[in-house]
């Protein structure tokens, strides 16, 4: 073990690690603020919000409804 190469080698496959982990992590956070940038881009201010069709407003009173409904089974009240 006290050959320098195998220090040498050790470093050099160290340094590798390090930069590619660096590579990867800087890879995560430039998509990470594309995607943030993406999101801004959705809520520019001149856009109108967009208003949820018939069908869909009727499914959401219907997810509520069933959230209501859980929610007393676990208070337990008994509907």
């Amino acid at each position: 073990m006290n050959d320098p190469t195998f220090y040498l080698t050790m470093a050099v496959a160290g340094l590798a690690g390090l930069a590619m982990l660096s590579v990867a992590a800087l890879t995560g956070w430039r998509g990470w603020l594309q995607f943030k940038q993406h999101e801004l881009d959705q809520r520019a201010p001149g856009r109108e919000p967009a208003v949820p069709s018939a069908s869909q407003r009727i499914e959401i009173a219907d997810l509520k409804e069933r959230i209501r409904k859980l929610e007393a089974i676990a208070a337990g009240v008994d509907l």
